[in-house]
């Protein structure tokens, strides 16, 4: 029976099979999966650091499956006239700003968290991108669909906050067995 390794309340079951049919993927890809548009080879510490920041921000911020534009505004900027200042104009303006962006927050997307995530200290566009092709990796090994891709999976009407942090964790844990710097002991998908 094969071995689970998540435990969360995700309907996503994440075992070492699974894992190693992604590092088979990657062995049999096209292109190399460890170095990113630079020319330079990211570590697998590096895309899993990556991957846990995005966990962080998701779980801070909040996830939402898809995201669009509200319909209608929830506020209404008040009426001026001939005696309003400038600032008093600016000032009504960036309330209700603040105002729609607050009640619109809902979260953030997967995708959206994993590109926040590229311009900050925990990341970069390198380790953004091959974090992005493991997930799909394991989207494929997952449901064994070699045209699967994480983004279209992560936006199904039955995904979760958990399934989402489900695959997630398995790409950082792929990155921190199977990417450059890994143990010697298993071979790295080059």
């Amino acid at each position: 029976m094969p071995q689970t390794l998540t435990t969360t309340a995700s309907s996503v079951a994440i075992t070492t099979q699974m894992l190693e049919r992604a590092s088979q993927l990657a062995l049999d890809s096209y292109r190399p999966l460890w170095t990113g548009e630079s020319g330079e080879q990211s570590t697998g510490e590096a895309v899993a650091r990556h991957l846990d920041a995005t966990i962080a921000l998701l779980d801070k911020d909040g996830w939402t499956r898809t995201w669009s534009w509200p319909t209608e505004p929830t506020g209404t900027l008040p009426a001026t006239d001939d005696e309003t200042s400038v600032r008093e104009m600016v000032r009504a303006l960036l309330d209700y700003v603040r105002e729609e962006e607050g009640a619109t927050a809902r979260g953030r997307t997967a995708l959206t968290a994993l590109g926040h995530i590229g311009g900050t200290e925990h990341g970069d566009p390198d380790t953004r991108d091959i974090a992005q092709d493991v997930l799909d990796l394991l989207v494929q090994a997952l449901t064994n669909n070699t045209n699967a891709r994480f983004a279209p999976w992560s936006e199904r009407q039955s995904r979760t906050h958990a399934d989402i942090t489900a695959l997630l964790t398995a790409g950082a844990q792929f990155a921190r067995t199977y990417g450059p710097g890994a143990p010697a002991s298993v071979p790295t998908a080059s």
